[in-house]
């Protein structure tokens, strides 16, 4: 599908998109071009991948100009560029409306403009059932990734729905790792908290298949483990051979969910099991083809998929952290 193709990552400094990048790499691609704000964040990233096929663009995707110059001769774009700090999107909801929603139009239309084959919008476990403006704003970008299929382009616009990836920009993970080392006290929010995780290479992995599967208009939801929070703790001090490393409560922060949903009950009406690795949200509106395509895939059996239903045990939580690199 990307052999010899020029590929768009909106947002492509990040932790998605480093990753990204050097798994598209592999696929003999014509060029990639890395879209994103952060100048130094890019002269770093080309220092260690340093590779030909790589361009860097900085820009905007607040600005619509930028995005139609970016997108000219592309003919996959994964956007993944997006204001994604709970706290940070709750005391500046303005700034997540133009990045999360006007940004994510603002991508769609240079897309269809340029006549671009395919987008990938990567959205979040936080738009279901949303209790904070990140997950609201996400919502609203998978809602109009959506909708832009039944636009009249020859673009297909597909939505891919996960949870937290180990060590991406701001994760729990490397921030408890600090924690004890400096502080030796792991500050959560709630006993009881649970989160779904994915380390950030088998999280790539799974885009691929759901860049390549798509038909337009549907949501991909990935299939994810989830653990309670304290055991993630535990298993890192134990990990750390740290003595005396205390677990400070912190309560729950504003707009934040003791318990994450990757599709609600609503949803779950419309929600097929695709396979092993994957849920298929399909949309309530009329797209074509789409619900003849998924005729054949059984009802998803789960009335809401929520991160409390079940948990990785310590171990299961230690091996994962192993694949992800976090533990030696």
């Amino acid at each position: 599908m990307f052999e010899n193709s020029t590929v768009l990552v909106t947002g492509g400094t990040g932790s998605w998109g480093y990753e990204l990048v050097k798994q598209l790499l592999k696929l003999n691609p014509k060029e990639i071009r890395i879209f994103s704000r952060n100048e130094s964040n890019q002269v770093e990233m080309k220092r260690a991948i340093n590779n030909p096929k790589l361009t860097f663009i900085i820009g905007d995707i607040k600005e619509i100009d930028s995005l139609m110059s970016a997108s000219k001769g592309v003919e996959y774009i994964f956007h993944l560029a997006a204001l994604k700090h709970v706290p940070i999107c709750e005391v500046q909801p303005y700034e997540a409306l133009k990045i999360n929603i006007i940004g994510t139009q603002n991508v769609i239309d240079a897309a269809i403009y340029n006549n671009i084959k395919k987008v990938i919008y990567v959205s979040t476990d936080k738009v279901a059932d949303p209790s904070n403006f990140y997950g609201l704003s996400k919502a609203m970008g998978e809602k109009l990734t959506i909708h832009a299929n039944i636009l009249g382009s020859k673009t297909k616009f597909v939505s891919l729905r996960g949870g937290n990836l180990l060590g991406s920009s701001g994760s729990v993970v490397p921030l408890f790792q600090k924690q004890i080392k400096e502080k030796s006290k792991i500050s959560i929010t709630d006993p009881n908290m649970t989160r779904f995780f994915l380390t950030v290479e088998d999280a790539i992995k799974l885009l691929f298949r759901a860049a390549i599967d798509s038909v337009g208009g549907e949501i991909f939801v990935m299939k994810m483990p989830s653990c309670r929070i304290e055991d993630l703790a535990h298993v890192l001090i134990e990990s750390s051979g740290g003595k005396n490393v205390e677990i400070e409560l912190t309560g729950i922060r504003a707009g934040e969910k003791l318990h994450e949903i990757l599709f609600s009950e609503y949803e779950s009406k419309y929600t097929i099991d695709y396979d092993d690795q994957y849920y298929v949200i399909l949309p309530s509106l009329p797209i074509e083809k789409l619900d003849k395509h998924y005729s054949k895939y059984p009802k998803a059996a789960l009335k809401v998929y929520r991160s409390d239903q079940s948990f990785m045990t310590k171990d299961q939580i230690r091996q994962m952290l192993f694949n992800g690199g976090f533990l030696a």
